[in-house]
């Protein structure tokens, strides 16, 4: 029929409108969500469905506005013919039948509230109008609503349908994951047991390993306990060794001490052998000084030793050398002092035997010769008015000076084979041995007398062979056989030496160095004749002596003796040459007056003014000579002067006056034009003294204050 295909369009229809096409989702369910919850529209007819309304029913057509107002039919046409037709709007509650169909109750609801919205018309209040479908609408309705229980069966089946196969997969996955989870979990218990297993295995290989380093620990343990038992052994050894030569050493040491003790005693009973007894004293010909003196530097040096042992510590054997060595030079002292005793007192009975015998003739032979010395002393006065004044030293001022030159000589050659040494642990302490002896005199300067006495102390101790410390070093002149010998005549050339040099550049400089060459020389005697002849060999008018030139002797040997430096044939200035004599005059006036203050000793000086008063009146009976006699006489004066003043007074100013009236003028004879300062300096000197009858102190002349400062 037609009207069963226009059923099956209009379903058709229906099926491609949007509410057909709503799509479903099986999850729905799963996630609590309602179907048709997503549907926000009303489902609606086809805008075709007013045309197929039209051909069906020929009502009028306010039916099919309530028609299609009330399924909402949104096609262009019928909405045109509901604008153009209808005068009054119907509202849904007018129509009788039953609401359009709709999937959902709220969904129907829904439309109706839109439906009542839109056919709102602007006059107030209508009145209602009850229309009624028509049966084929109503028919369209039924079967519409047949549709969509239809479709929501089968919606239902096929959910349920989803909903168990949804469950199934889920047991399936379920079933799955539970067999996943037991594999998983039987893997993670195997990995387990494999890791117990290798932490097993590897505590084990530890626990092997640290048993094998504990072996071998302890088996280092016993061999470092072997080591050290041997060093042990072999240090308890060393240890009684030790202590086994400690002994020994002691008992040298003690035996060492007690032969000092025994050397200290026997040389301290030789030496009182030394001292003079009553029956010798009186002998003239027996002279002790030189034994007493050598015996009280044995016994100091002696006695240097044994203090160090003193105090707990042993003597070396170098000690016990050294006092062996003056044990046995003592013995030889008291040797010779016996022998000299002996032939003193065989002498001496000779001369008491022949005394008598000479005694008748000692008067005549005495008168005899002051008659002779009287007759020689007339020839003489009566020889210097006919021929004037001498040429050189007398006689005896010769051999004073020869066996002087002669003293130094022997001296030299005494320690020729120490100066003379090649080896060198010799040459060494023959370099030492100079530096002591040297160094002290190097240092005296007219500062105070606490240097001086330093000075003074280290050149006695040196003199005296005990140790005396030089740059460092503690050298004694015991060491060499030779060392005393080499030691004096290096000092006395050193002392003449600084009046050469230091005294000539500084005429201050005189006092000091012979306070301290006056002491040394009051001490030791030999090193003032040592002083002496090597001043006479430099400043041969220290003596006073003008040496004649003999044959065979060339002009630069004879400036030599002269007392000229001559320098690859050069000979120096006479400025120069001056200079140096004038410096070594300076210090021998010095010494024969200066008194070392800190000696106990209270006799006569070794060498004093009277040889000042004899070498002044050598020196008037000679010829002066030009340029040199002026110049050492006003040195001489100046230092000297004041002191032969005081001491010899009237007999002093005759010698003044004398040198100025008779000898001065010789003197200026004899001096060219071009050589007068020297002269100027004696002529204003003299003057001066003449006029003031007095003899100014020398500027650097030291004071008591000098010597305790």
């Amino acid at each position: 029929m037609p009207s069963e295909s226009l059923r099956f369009e209009t379903l058709e229809a229906l099926k491609n409108s949007p509410k057909g096409k709503l799509n479903y989702s099986p999850d729905w369910l799963e996630k609590g969500e309602d179907i048709l919850a997503g549907c926000v529209e009303v489902s609606s007819l086809s805008p075709l469905s007013g045309q197929i309304l039209k051909r069906l029913s020929p009502r009028p057509l306010l039916k099919t506005r309530s028609l299609s107002s009330c399924v909402r039919d949104t096609s262009p046409e019928v909405s045109e013919g509901l604008s153009a037709g209808a005068s009054v709007p119907i509202s849904p509650r007018q129509i009788s039948s039953p609401p359009p169909v709709s999937l959902h109750a709220e969904d129907d609801e829904q439309v109706t509230e839109d439906n009542e919205e839109s056919v709102v018309s602007p006059v107030a209040s209508p009145p209602p109008a009850i229309s009624v479908l028509s049966p084929r609408a109503t028919q369209m309705a039924g079967c519409i609503r047949m549709c969509e229980r239809k479709h929501k069966a089968k919606a239902k089946v096929e959910l349920s349908l989803r909903l168990e196969q949804q469950e199934r997969l889920v047991a399936t996955v379920s079933s799955c994951e539970s067999e996943q989870l037991k594999r998983y979990e039987e893997l993670m218990e195997l990995k387990q047991r494999q890791e117990y297993q290798s932490m097993r295995d590897m505590m084990e290989k530890e626990t092997q390993e640290s048993l094998g380093r504990q072996e071998k620990l302890r088996e280092e343990h016993r061999h470092r306990m072997k080591i050290l038992n041997l060093r042990l052994r072999e240090a308890e050894q060393q240890r009684l060794r030790e202590a086994e030569l400690e002994r020994q050493r002691q008992v040298e040491g003690r035996e060492r001490h007690r032969a000092i003790n025994a050397i200290q005693e026997e040389v301290l009973q030789l030496n009182q052998l030394l001292q003079p007894r009553p029956s010798t004293q009186t002998d003239p010909a027996l002279d002790h000084t030189p034994y007493i003196t050598r015996g009280n530097q044995l016994c100091s040096q002696v006695s240097d030793v044994v203090p160090a042992s003193a105090d707990g510590q042993f003597p070396s054997v170098e000690d016990l050398t050294v006092a062996e060595r003056a044990l046995q030079e003592m013995r030889s002292l008291v040797r010779n002092l016996q022998g000299e005793e002996a032939q003193a007192a065989e002498r001496k009975r000779k001369e008491q035997d022949e005394e008598e015998e000479k005694k008748k003739r000692h008067e005549e032979l005495k008168a005899q010769q002051e008659e002779q010395k009287k007759t020689a002393a007339r020839s003489a006065k009566e020889k210097a008015k006919k021929e004037g004044l001498q040429t050189g030293a007398d006689e005896s001022t010769l051999k004073w000076y020869s066996a002087l030159q002669d003293a130094a000589n022997q001296c030299a050659q005494a320690c020729d084979e120490l100066s003379r040494a090649k080896d060198t642990q010799t040459k060494k302490l023959k370099m030492e041995l100079q530096k002591a002896a040297t160094t002290p005199v190097s240092q005296i300067a007219n500062i105070s007398g606490a240097p001086l006495k330093e000075a003074f102390e280290k050149i006695d101790k040196l003199l005296s062979s005990r140790p005396v410390t030089s740059a460092g070093k503690t050298v004694s002149a015991s060491q060499h056989p030779q060392g005393l010998e080499f030691v004096s005549y290096k000092l006395a050339e050193k002392f003449v030496k600084q009046g050469e040099e230091e005294v000539a550049s500084n005429h201050s400089a005189a006092f000091p160095i012979a306070a301290v060459a006056s002491g040394i020389w009051e001490l030791h005697p030999k090193i003032g004749e040592l002083i002496l002849a090597h001043l006479h060999k430099k400043c041969p008018y220290a003596v006073p002596h003008y040496p004649p030139m003999e044959r065979g002797t060339s002009v630069e040997d004879y400036q030599k003796i002269l007392g000229y430096r001559v320098d690859d044939s050069k000979v120096e200035g006479q400025d120069s040459f001056l200079k140096r004599m004038s410096g070594m005059i300076r210090l021998y006036a010095a010494i024969i007056q200066m008194r070392w203050p800190y000696t106990g000793k209270q006799g006569p000086h070794p060498h004093g003014l009277n040889h000042g008063w004899r070498w002044l009146a050598q020196i008037l009976n000679m010829e002066p000579l030009a340029d040199i006699t002026a110049t050492i006489l006003f040195d001489f004066l100046e230092v000297c002067g004041n002191a032969l003043m005081k001491l010899y007074r009237g007999q002093f100013w005759k010698l003044i006056l004398l040198i100025y009236e008779e000898y001065f003028p010789r003197i200026e004879a004899v001096t060219s034009t071009g050589q007068m300062g020297s002269v100027t300096r004696l002529k204003q000197f003299l003057e001066t003294s003449l006029r003031t009858k007095q003899i100014p102190v020398p500027k650097c002349e030291l004071g008591s204050a000098f010597f305790k400062s």
